[in-house]
């Protein structure tokens, strides 16, 4: 059995939590890169590296940066996922986000306070 390389499994790990939070199964995200899933579970688990090419498609297609699989930085306030989770929702499923989200903002708006940290 392979050797499993610490830096593979951190990438592995980071493309799978990735692939949890778009909502796709390993098939279907296999499926949209144009790999088996064997390769996509290899790759998740730290077995096997990824290729550039294979990382520049992963990336587009869970919508996440390359700094962040390679390495795990993220921009502060990065709302990309955010907006890939809702961008296909039904319509009245998208107004009920919206309504959330417009309530949220007003309650902050009100007590700017109760956004910090330890302020419960």
């Amino acid at each position: 059995m392979k050797e499993k390389k610490p830096l593979n499994i951190q990438i592995g790990r980071r493309i799978a939590e990735s692939r949890n939070l778009a909502g796709l199964t390993q098939e279907q995200l296999a499926e949209a890169i144009d790999v088996t899933p064997q390769y996509l579970s290899d790759l998740e688990r730290g077995v096997v590296g990824t290729s550039v090419s294979t990382l520049i498609i992963l990336c587009s297609k869970l919508h996440i940066s390359s700094d962040y699989v390679l390495f795990g930085n993220t921009r502060e306030n990065d709302v990309s996922m955010i907006i890939e989770r809702i961008r296909f929702l039904p319509e009245d499923q998208l107004q009920m986000v919206e309504r959330s989200i417009n309530l949220t903002l007003e309650a902050l708006e009100k007590d700017p306070t109760s956004a910090l940290p330890g302020s419960n």
